[in-house]
């Protein structure tokens, strides 16, 4: 009960937290940092962009070590964590693939191009939309997350061809890191690091509220086994 308790008022402390930080990084974006000379406004929707990607990569980098983890024990919980961020990355890959035309648009005159850091971003989110769809497809548990967890690994594999897409083609899409990056004032910096900071502990709240989604489901489906067996 006192671990319960203790469990409770960390939770309250940790949301609390997710909802300043939040907020702060609201605060910075739309209030404070100065809009950027050349586009203005819309440039506003880079740090929303570069902090959705950033979780989208962690997470599935978090899927990665724990579909190992749970291929080598065959343990539920590891294989919970996977599926849980999985979700979440889909999701925040989702939202680097709506903001980044919307940037584009601004940028290049255009809501769309094929190039490199684009295409593979689209080829990473369809990997682990197929994930998802593994995952609530019909059939054996075990089997599926096994087929999951190797869909996870070899998914990851597409993270780094993402990230390091503009070094390695002569590509015109901004660049955080090598050669060519972009240079950002250090008001605009601070703004990019609160709001990736704030994206981060809002994945790791919504990571604990997937895991627990996950773990009832488990027991749900224990509770549907042992009627079958009464039953039968």
């Amino acid at each position: 009960m006192l671990n319960e308790k203790k469990n409770k008022l960390f939770l309250r402390i940790f949301i609390g937290l997710v909802f300043l930080v939040m907020a702060t990084a609201q605060y910075l974006i739309f209030l404070w940092v100065p809009e950027e000379k050349t586009l203005g406004v819309v440039q506003k929707i880079f740090y929303f962009h570069v902090g959705a990607a950033w979780v989208a990569f962690f997470a599935f980098f978090i899927v990665f070590v724990f579909s190992i983890l749970y291929l080598a024990t065959q343990e539920r919980r590891w294989d919970r964590v996977s599926a849980a961020s999985a979700e979440i990355g889909t999701v925040f890959t989702t939202i680097v693939l709506v903001t980044g035309p919307i940037w584009a648009k601004s940028s290049w005159n255009t809501w769309w191009t094929w190039e490199p850091r684009l295409t593979t971003s689209l080829i990473l989110w369809f990997i682990y939309l197929a994930y998802i769809l593994i995952r609530i497809s019909a059939g054996d548990v075990e089997r599926k997350a096994k087929l999951a967890a190797v869909f996870g690994i070899i998914g990851f594999l597409d993270v780094p061809v993402v990230f390091y897409a503009v070094n390695w083609w002569s590509v015109s899409h901004p660049m955080l890191f090598g050669q060519g990056k972009m240079n950002l004032a250090s008001d605009m910096l601070l703004t990019l690091q609160v709001t990736v900071a704030a994206f981060t502990l809002l994945y790791f709240y919504l990571l604990e509220k997937g895991i627990a989604v996950f773990r009832m489901q488990d027991e749900v489906n224990k509770i549907k086994d042992r009627l079958r067996e009464i039953t039968d």
